[in-house]
């Protein structure tokens, strides 16, 4: 018999998530400050749960999905406080760590698992159920979700215990707003050079389907030199001179416009090491 699931927070992700348990076989219990928030879900079949204290009650299976830190330390010591034992309590809000650590040890006194279980993808892969989710926590608990986490996820990643899905989490946005940092370093670059920003936009997107961005990179096991003897080595230093080259030229087109242009700076100064050579 499947369990049922609630889901708290009902925000611009948690909703979409949570709209694609509406006919989940062993039913949805769903709650939010704002009682508005849980109305659509409502209309097509969820259960609005009398508070947090009446959706532990009722579900074995919790998500949370709230803002910050402080949101989060509420509502899970709230649910635990009426949780029977053996509920699996998934935070899915971006947290601290140790956050995580200090709730999974507060729900081990009530025989309740606390899984760390953030998401990416964002607003879109919410919507279309093709978010990734990073699992923190125990094997059988995090077991335990995969059935309902697939109904909004195409990626379900057991990352090891809990704190570890944060841990990656906090690494994969690393990624994302670098990058985006980048990419407003390089539209003030195009910018003075008088290139069209929607275009350039157009050509990142292509390639960016094309390579894979900059997970293209991502292939290694490990941050370790590269030895000479690697089979990939060639392959890689082919790319550092392409990049040092590429990153050259930009800084000086940048000088010429009198762009600064820090992160390329940085970007080339440290490249090579980057890329394990």
């Amino acid at each position: 018999m499947s369990a049922v699931v609630g889901f708290v927070g009902l925000g611009q992700i948690g909703a979409p998530m949570a709209g694609h348990l509406v006919d989940w076989p062993g039913g949805l219990v769903v709650h939010d400050v704002r009682p508005q928030a849980a109305a659509d879900l409502a209309e097509r079949g969820a259960d609005v749960a009398n508070g947090l204290a009446d959706l532990a009650k009722r579900a074995s299976v919790i998500s949370v999905m709230v803002r910050d830190d402080d949101q989060v330390r509420a509502v899970v010591s709230e649910v635990l406080a009426t949780a029977a034992a053996g509920t699996v309590v998934a935070i899915h809000s971006t947290i601290g760590t140790e956050t995580a650590e200090e709730l999974a040890a507060e729900g081990a006194q009530h025989d309740v698992d606390v899984l760390d279980a953030p998401v990416s993808g964002g607003f879109m892969g919410a919507h279309e159920g093709k978010l990734a989710v990073m699992v923190g926590g125990p094997a059988a608990a995090a077991d335990r979700c995969r059935e309902p986490f697939a109904r909004w996820a195409t990626l379900f990643v057991h990352a090891g215990p809990v704190g570890a899905g944060t841990r990656m989490k906090l690494a994969r946005n690393l990624i994302t707003f670098g990058s985006y940092t980048a990419a407003t370093e390089g539209q003030r670059l195009a910018e003075a050079a008088g290139v069209d920003l929607g275009q350039l936009a157009d050509v990142v997107r292509h390639s960016d389907a094309v390579t894979g961005g900059p997970a293209s990179i991502m292939f290694r096991g490990t941050t370790a030199p590269l030895g000479p003897d690697d089979p990939m080595y060639e392959i890689v230093d082919h790319t550092r001179q392409l990049g040092e080259k590429d990153l050259a030229l930009a800084l000086e087109l940048g000088r010429r416009l009198g762009v600064e242009l820090p992160l390329a700076e940085v970007a080339l100064a440290r490249f090579a090491k980057g890329l394990g050579l």
